[in-house]
């Protein structure tokens, strides 16, 4: 049997609850910050967040998958900049974001220039600690992020009055890691065939625990909708059939806001099975351990395969991976116009998966708004007739 996505978050009580998440976090972080508690305000996943849960203050996913603050924006920044940064800044400034209001401290790093300039511009609205980020993968780049890992222990121990102890430390490294389980088991579940939820609800499902003030209820959460989700898959309950071309979504981050090419490839009949951005699957690597705890943790984010990096190889091996676990017909790389380092790393990632895994790909460059939607929905659709095409009409 199958089921529309938007009937199945009636008979899926775990999604309806995530479906508010957003909204119920918003009044529960002012709640915490009455109490007492400190909010950190984080933009990346190389935002060391065990630092933040050591320190007993709460970190929070900042917005910027929203075109509506863009225009307030670039009233201040380039109009030819990422929309993300745009979409960022601009919540500052209009103040529209909850979360970012309630934040006493903001982390932020040097991922990419057009960021870098613009925590510039952020910390003279609220406190800011900006990392360092070293973009190659060697053991004297890793000395290096250690020590600047070490000036943020020390950053949220003057700033909150705290102290960061190694058993704090450790709870911390073990709660984000049961995070991390918990959301690598949800997105597992698509390796099913098909997959028992649509891209799109994944997406929410994944945009919205990233707003959540207590973590161990989300990954309660989490793992009762895992088990719902499994549930109906063996009862035969997916908005797809084994037919669908199933797609890898990789390169920039996405949100709900941002969620226009998700949407586009699903009602044009394919089924996102996979998110390898930096809110998906690379988001599920966890701290291993080792003698020296807090050089595990600069070891972990570190390995995030993002396209500052360089090289950056880390990205086309997961991206291998991900093809084949996930049984993939095709790859779509999304890239915000005025990403550099995606737009330019496109071309080796297509060279690479053509290689290795002979699978069809597709780029697609666009921005936040919807004045593309149609364009899109063509090239979008075109694509997944080529896949179905080269299947050869096979489930």
């Amino acid at each position: 049997m199958t089921v529309a996505g938007n009937d199945r978050t009636e008979v899926c009580a775990a999604f309806s609850e995530i479906s508010g998440l957003r909204e119920r976090n918003a009044i529960a972080v002012k709640v915490a910050k009455d109490r007492g508690r400190k909010v950190v305000g984080t933009y990346c996943l190389f935002s060391p967040v065990e630092l933040i849960v050591a320190a007993g203050a709460i970190p929070v996913s900042l917005c910027g998958s929203s075109a509506t603050p863009i225009p307030a924006a670039e009233k201040v920044l380039p109009r030819s900049l990422c929309p993300l940064i745009k979409s960022s800044y601009g919540f500052a400034l209009t103040d529209t974001c909850p979360f970012f209001h309630f934040s006493d401290l903001l982390l932020a790093e040097t991922t990419c220039d057009g960021k870098k300039k613009m925590y510039e511009l952020l910390a003279e609205i609220k406190p800011l600690h900006l990392m360092q980020l070293p973009q190659v993968r060697d053991e004297v780049a890793l000395d290096y992020w250690v020590l600047e890992l070490k000036r943020l222990v020390a950053r949220l121990e003057q700033e909150f009055e705290v102290q960061i102890t190694p058993e704090k430390l450790a709870a911390a490294v073990l709660l984000l890691n049961e995070e991390r389980r918990s959301l690598k088991r949800l997105q597992d579940l698509l390796k099913r065939k098909p997959a028992p939820i649509s891209g799109l609800d994944l997406l929410t499902v994944l945009h919205n625990r990233g707003f959540t003030v207590d973590k161990r209820e989300s990954i309660e959460l989490i793992d009762r909708l895992t088990d719902e989700l499994a549930q109906l898959s063996d009862q035969g309950v997916s908005p797809f059939t084994a037919a669908t071309p199933r797609i890898v979504l990789t390169g920039v981050p996405v949100g709900i806001g941002s969620e226009k090419v998700v949407r586009l490839i699903e009602e044009v009949g394919g089924s996102v099975v996979c998110f390898e951005s930096c809110g998906g699957y690379k988001k599920v690597d966890p701290v291993l351990p080792g003698h020296d705890l807090l050089r595990s943790i600069a070891e972990k984010y570190l390995r995030v395969p993002c396209s500052c990096m360089s090289p950056n190889t880390g990205r086309l091996q997961l991206l291998e991976e991900l093809v084949r676990e996930f049984q993939a017909d095709g790859v779509i790389d999304l890239t915000w116009q005025g990403c550099h380092t995606y737009n330019v790393e496109s071309f080796t990632v297509k060279r690479h998966l053509q290689e290795t895994a002979q699978v069809p790909f597709l780029q697609i460059e666009t921005d936040y708004s919807e004045f593309d939607t149609e364009q899109l929905r063509l090239r979008i659709e075109a694509f997944l007739e080529m896949v179905v095409a080269g299947k050869g009409g096979r489930p």
